[in-house]
């Protein structure tokens, strides 16, 4: 009976494998095409390119890494995908055309706006770019993840009469998961579901959930569990998918007082967070400038060891060598007292398996977005633990998956998810929400959450004006709107529905007043499921004279940017409108859960209920917001 527990678990390690190893072929593949087709123009719409850039200042950061920074040249509206630890090339362009690619690779290791800095391999990369005419950048293939997660599968498939192998039977298998018996803990700054889940976290031997719908204090209550759980260990690790979701939770740790260290620069950097990076910590030891001059000393012996004569070769081998161990003494030296005085060790998954983790181990691990990981990288940081708590909300958007047989074989089917499903005495719901009025907040309650989320009473009948309705649906089925697909696109776009999405915001903001507006900083939120709607609505937004003292105040995004987010006024382009009721992803229902859940306190939803309520979960909404909110016929606008 045991054996077959373990061949169960083991059996569907090997069915994510060969999940992974789709996505990535599938990846690989649509880069190489992307690479060998797509057009300048194309690549820098897409945000995977910058062209033309310009190189700036070089120097060796506290990695000993050589980088330049890389500034964009034009189309500075564009919005891209570049990240922190993102494999880059660079280009240039022939006069036919056709793009010719420098010799190496870089990783990212800072970008913000319209600058980033890059790790180059060598002083002669260097050269090579610095030679180029008018040089380009754009996102490699990054393979590195893709190895990191592999190995991880394959060591927790090996895994045998070991912590791991025990966890594996637990998080996979029908081992149940072990409680401590407690006496509970007041904490009279939570709610009672907040409380209840820090209790059963500070319990859990194995693994526990904490699961946070949208505005319900997720965040607060896993940083409450953290902290707790350091007065009973000296050091945990806490991760996540992405480098913003750390980012967040690493301020919030500091807020409280508590020492993280931060491995991996931060995408958004900000003052707060940049010092607490390892990167930034190292140059700030006392005995970095030592070994910063050593360093200096060893480029320099080494530049000129070859004009040396044989016999002082000898001698410049024995120096260096001597310069090389004292250089070693001290990196080992400050990486010891680093982690020595910190608390919290914050990560991405992936970022979990950076060299200077290596044969670092954490009795607790504390995984944040845990409903976005692909279970391949939350097993990376489980394997360095004993102990693995998740916090998400798996009826929120999942993770991206790119090939479409590894999506319907469940690749982006999570292990918070799993878990959830297989072990629901691990799982707290966190039941009360903060963020949204009561009429925004009762729809997904009932779809997604059983009915069991309650608004608190300083939200629940919280408005902007004294006589508003808080939800409302401007229906398109009456008009000509018609959904189109851009040239060479996969996304979708319909004009007039974001025509009349600008046009509507222009009223309600004369209605509400610009000056209020600003005083009190209400702020919007124009949400299309579709980049090309987004792109569009985008163009709308900034040629009109009218919102141009307001931009600050607009945010414009994907649904899958809006993800941790809120505003005051959400707006919901759906875009989606045709004769046979296709929706395409909108058939995610996770995806219109997030859309919905970002409003505090007015909703606005703009799409074609004819094509839309052939759905069961868009004509039950609709008929929520007919009997508890307001249907407007877009031609009675």
């Amino acid at each position: 009976m045991a054996k077959d527990k373990v061949r169960a678990a083991l059996v569907d390690l090997q069915e994510q494998d060969s999940l992974l190893r789709k996505e990535y072929e599938y990846e690989k593949e649509a880069y190489r095409q992307q690479s060998e087709r797509a057009g300048m123009w194309k690549k820098v719409q897409q945000g995977v390119c910058w062209y033309p850039v310009s190189s700036g200042k070089t120097y060796y950061n506290s990695l000993n890494q050589l980088v330049v920074e890389v500034e964009r040249r034009a189309d500075k509206e564009v919005e891209h995908t570049f990240e922190h630890g993102r494999p880059v090339c660079f280009f240039t362009v022939k006069p036919d055309g056709s793009f010719q690619f420098l010799n190496f690779s870089g990783i990212i290791s800072y970008v913000q706006e319209d600058r980033m800095v890059v790790a180059l391999p060598s002083p002669a990369a260097l050269a090579e770019l610095q030679a180029a005419h008018e040089p380009g950048v754009q996102l490699y293939f990054d393979e590195t993840s893709y190895k990191t997660m592999f190995a991880a599968l394959a060591d927790v498939m090996r895994a045998k009469e070991n912590r791991l192998a025990y966890l594996r039977e637990v998080l996979k298998g029908s081992t149940p998961a072990a409680f401590r018996d407690l006496f509970p803990l007041r904490f009279p700054w939570l709610n009672p579901s907040q409380e209840a889940a820090v209790n059963r976290v500070l319990a859990a031997k194995d693994v526990y959930i904490v699961h946070g719908p949208p505005g319900t204090g997720k965040t607060t209550t896993l940083v409450e569990a953290v902290y707790e759980t350091l007065h009973r260990e000296n050091q945990v690790m806490v991760c996540a998918q992405s480098n913003t979701a750390v980012d967040w939770i690493s301020e919030k740790l500091v807020d409280r007082g508590v020492s993280v260290l931060r491995i991996g620069n931060p995408t958004r950097v900000n003052d707060k967070m940049l010092s607490f990076t390892y990167e930034k910590k190292f140059e700030s030891h006392p005995d970095y400038p030592t070994l910063w001059s050593i360093r200096k000393a060893i480029r320099e012996i080494q530049s000129s060891f070859r004009r040396q004569s044989r016999e002082d070769k000898d001698s410049v081998r024995n120096r260096l060598s001597r310069l090389r161990s004292r250089a070693t003494e001290l990196e080992i030296k400050i990486d010891t007292d680093l982690f020595d005085e910190a608390r919290v060790i914050a990560c991405t998954l992936v970022g979990s398996a950076n060299k200077v983790l290596n044969n670092r181990y954490f009795t607790s691990l504390f995984i944040d977005e845990a409903a976005q990981a692909l279970e391949a990288a939350c097993w990376i940081a489980i394997s360095k633990s004993d102990r693995v708590i998740l916090a998400g909300d798996h009826c929120q958007l999942p993770p991206t998956i790119k090939c479409p047989e590894a999506l319907k074989g469940g690749l982006d089917r999570t292990l918070m998810q799993k878990i959830a499903a297989s072990k629901p005495n691990t799982v707290s719901l966190l039941k009360t929400q903060y963020r949204m009025h009561d009429d925004i907040m009762r729809f997904p309650s009932r779809w997604f959450y059983h009915d069991e989320l309650e608004s608190a009473s300083e939200v629940k009948d919280r408005g902007i004006l004294a006589l508003d309705t808080p939800i409302v649906w401007y229906d398109t089925s009456d008009s000509d709107f018609d959904e189109a697909r851009p040239d060479e696109s996969m996304s979708r776009i319909n004009p007039q529905e974001a025509q009349l999405l600008v046009s509507q915001l222009h009223l309600y903001i004369e209605r509400i007043g610009k000056e209020r507006i600003l005083e009190e900083q209400i702020d919007f939120g124009l949400i299309s499921p579709y980049r090309a709607q987004v792109q569009y609505i985008r163009k709308l937004i900034r040629q009109d004279a009218f919102y141009k003292p307001l931009r600050k105040r607009i945010t414009i995004h994907t649904v899958d940017g809006f993800q941790g987010q809120e505003r005051d006024v959400i707006m919901i382009s759906l875009v989606r409108a045709n004769d046979s009721g296709q929706i395409g992803f909108l058939n995610d229902l996770r995806r219109m859960n997030v859309a919905i859940t970002r409003a505090r306190m007015k909703l606005i939803i703009i799409g074609d209920s004819s094509t839309l309520s052939r759905h069961a979960f868009y004509r039950e909404f609709y008929q929520y917001v007919r009997k508890y909110g307001l249907i407007i016929p877009s031609k009675e606008k």
